[in-house]
């Protein structure tokens, strides 16, 4: 479980990583522009893309994602599960509502490959996690028989 996890807290550093590089391309330019459907350059651009909200000078989310997938690494690589899960929900809480912004024709209306990613992977991280830490978990029998 522990590599499964590092290899997706690295997948995430990369996907997060790429989405930062877009943020600071400059506009028109996405290697990520395939159609109208998907264009990480204007999700990138876009006023969810920092924090706060639509700020000249605010903090890129893909730094945050960056730093969100060192830390869940770090704690992969520590068998600190419970630790992660509770990383993890807020983060695939956050990318959720993210997705639901490039979703919305009124918001967004366009996806980010990058950002699709990093949803992917911080869903398959929580599912892990969730399912580790409730099959460690000794059953009722289990806690009976030990007394």
């Amino acid at each position: 479980m522990k590599y499964l996890l590092l290899i997706l807290a690295l997948l995430g550093i990369a996907a997060a990583s790429l989405a930062l590089r877009e943020h600071y391309r400059p506009y028109g330019e996405s290697v990520c522009d395939i159609n109208a459907h998907w264009d990480c350059g204007i999700v990138n651009h876009s006023p969810y893309a920092v924090i706060p909200r639509g700020s000249e000078h605010g903090l890129p989310v893909a730094v945050i994602g960056i730093a969100g997938y060192i830390v869940l690494g770090v704690l992969a690589w520590k068998r600190a599960y419970k630790s992660m899960l509770v990383l993890a929900i807020p983060a695939l809480a956050y990318s959720l509502y993210l997705a639901s912004l490039e979703a919305s024709p009124n918001k967004l209306g366009v996806w980010c490959l990058y950002c699709a990613i990093s949803l992917g992977t911080i869903s398959l991280m929580t599912l892990l996690l969730l399912l580790r830490l409730l099959l460690a978990r000794p059953s009722v029998s289990d806690a009976s028989q030990a007394t």
